[in-house]
């Protein structure tokens, strides 16, 4: 997994050059999110020092959400409008790139799938606090189709 600054999201049809673009029709995994929070709590949990959060192969690290609370939900981040499918559930690959026992620590908590519903682009911010890392997104629930929270 590369980090890249920018990420172009295409409706339907996934993040452009990323390796599930235009998969599948309605393929349910057109982006992924991970909890920045979940992945610090992991490398405390197994000892794991300077590690990327790109090592858990999702595609928008975050910040401040409950991404399991997005599951159903239509949602919207920097100007782009996502609908929530599932749980990106993690599978034994995790224990290999990221240290044994986080396959079983990230059960029920090893990110979003989602379908990107507009098109646009989503940009990584710096945070004051980790000059070193990138700050997610910020993510804003939308009540019903059009309306945002």
């Amino acid at each position: 997994m590369v980090e890249v600054p920018i990420i172009d999201c295409m409706a339907g049809q996934g993040i452009r050059a990323d390796r599930y673009f235009d998969f599948k029709n309605d393929y349910k995994g057109q982006i992924t999110f991970f909890s920045q929070e979940v992945f610090d709590e992991l490398c405390r949990a197994l000892g794991i020092q300077k590690c990327s959060p790109a090592l858990a192969r999702r595609n928008v690290i975050t910040r401040g959400a409950d991404l399991n609370l997005l599951i159903g939900e239509e949602f919207e981040v920097q100007g782009v409008r996502f609908f929530g499918t599932e749980e990106c559930r993690p599978c034994y690959w995790m224990d290999r790139a990221l240290g044994p026992g986080a396959q079983e620590f990230l059960k029920g908590r090893g990110g979003l799938r989602a379908k990107i519903l507009t098109d646009g682009q989503l940009r990584s911010m710096p945070s004051s606090s980790h000059p070193e890392r990138s700050e997610g997104p910020h993510l804003q629930r939308l009540r019903h189709a059009g309306a945002r929270a």
